[in-house]
């Protein structure tokens, strides 16, 4: 469920929020920041593919030596529906791009959801100004600690800390520097104490965010 990341090992470490298949969009991004594939890493909180044009391409990150990923709940949907066989609901949720892929691509995508397995839940990075936590939706308790037990689907759906959040009524984390999410699409990020929801609704028109932690 867990994996750590010790930042001495990279020059520059940025994370971006759900980039749901804006793969075109992600890369002119990096490329405007300079970023260098031998020296720095790219994280991602979840959400790669579906809704967007480049799906395919965004999974094929996950080979990358300078990349690593959180699953978020739309690569668990499409390992569910490949593992079940039952489409629906995923193609319902921005999944259709599978369906009208060709079969040699779709032999290339199953390949690629199932070394999505291998992904995290959760990411602790140890950066040289501290401990970053990054989750998909929520990281379901008061205190962060590495390898406690957590509900992962609360891990990849859970709103209720945001929305409360949005609220007024505001719930503080313990146990690292700063926290990462997305999930929710907002029209601008939202930080609170050492939480911070950087989903931007790259997708819909809103912008994709990139944030440097090291």
């Amino acid at each position: 469920m867990y994996q750590r990341i010790e930042g001495s090992q990279w020059r520059h470490i940025w994370l971006t929020g759900d980039v749901h298949g804006c793969y075109a969009r992600l890369i002119a991004q990096l490329k405007s920041l300079k970023f260098n594939p031998y020296e720095d890493l790219l994280l991602s909180v979840g959400d790669l593919i579906d809704r967007g044009p480049e799906s395919r391409k965004c999974l094929t990150l996950i080979e990358q030596k300078w990349f690593a990923a959180i699953r978020g709940n739309h690569e668990q949907m499409a390992m569910d529906a490949l593992s079940s066989r039952q489409l629906g609901l995923w193609a319902l949720n921005g999944g259709d791009w599978f369906s009208r892929s060709s079969s040699a691509e779709k032999l290339r995508i199953v390949e690629l959801l199932e070394a999505c397995r291998r992904l995290p839940y959760v990411l602790e990075v140890r950066c040289r100004s501290g401990v970053s936590v990054v989750a998909h939706a929520d990281y379901p308790a008061d205190e962060y600690r590495w390898q406690q037990p957590v509900d992962g689907h609360r891990v990849l759906w859970d709103r209720q800390r945001l929305t409360d959040h949005l609220a007024g009524r505001h719930t503080s984390l313990r146990g690292a520097e700063h926290f990462w999410f997305g999930h929710t699409p907002l029209k601008q990020r939202y930080d609170f104490e050492n939480q911070h929801y950087i989903d931007t609704g790259a997708v819909f028109g809103g912008v994709l965010t990139l944030v440097q932690l090291q």
